[in-house]
């Protein structure tokens, strides 16, 4: 169970995950060594899985985004989805209800690169069928 302080310290990192202990530690009047322990339990309790980057929309605003939903044999589902994990350009993979089993989030800098993702996602072994469709506008993102 996660007490408020981590709670806190958990709301710190998501609004920047490069925050130092340091500045952890005075923002929440907490010491650097009750954060740095925090941290640590939370990280070896597998709460806090990896640190990553968000990029700024500046540079997200030029990318083109698609939601691709995959219709797939589900004895090679698992293939699949190592196969896709490989490709730089699919930031999301999710597993979903329904007609579909897969809805995959491609980005990329150029139309042309799209469709080469595109091309690439269709051609792997086990998909059967795909259903794609170009994010025109975010209207609310969290």
């Amino acid at each position: 169970m996660l007490t408020e302080k981590d709670e806190e310290l958990l709301s710190i990192l998501r609004l920047n995950a490069r925050a130092s202990v340091s500045d952890i530690a005075r923002a929440t009047g907490v010491s650097r060594t009750a954060i740095q322990n925090r941290l640590n339990k939370l990280e070896n309790n597998n709460v806090i899985k990896a640190y990553s980057v968000v990029l700024d929309s500046a540079y997200t605003s030029g990318l083109i985004s698609s939601n691709v939903s995959l219709k797939v044999k589900p004895n090679l589902r698992q293939n699949i989805c190592i196969a896709l994990r490989k490709v730089h350009q699919i930031s999301h993979i999710h597993s979903i209800s329904g007609e579909y089993d897969l809805l995959v989030t491609i980005q990329a800098s150029t139309l042309e690169k799209l469709s080469e993702v595109l091309n690439m996602v269709c051609s792997t072994e086990g998909v059967e069928r795909t259903n794609s469709a170009i994010i025109l506008d975010t209207i609310f993102e969290r």
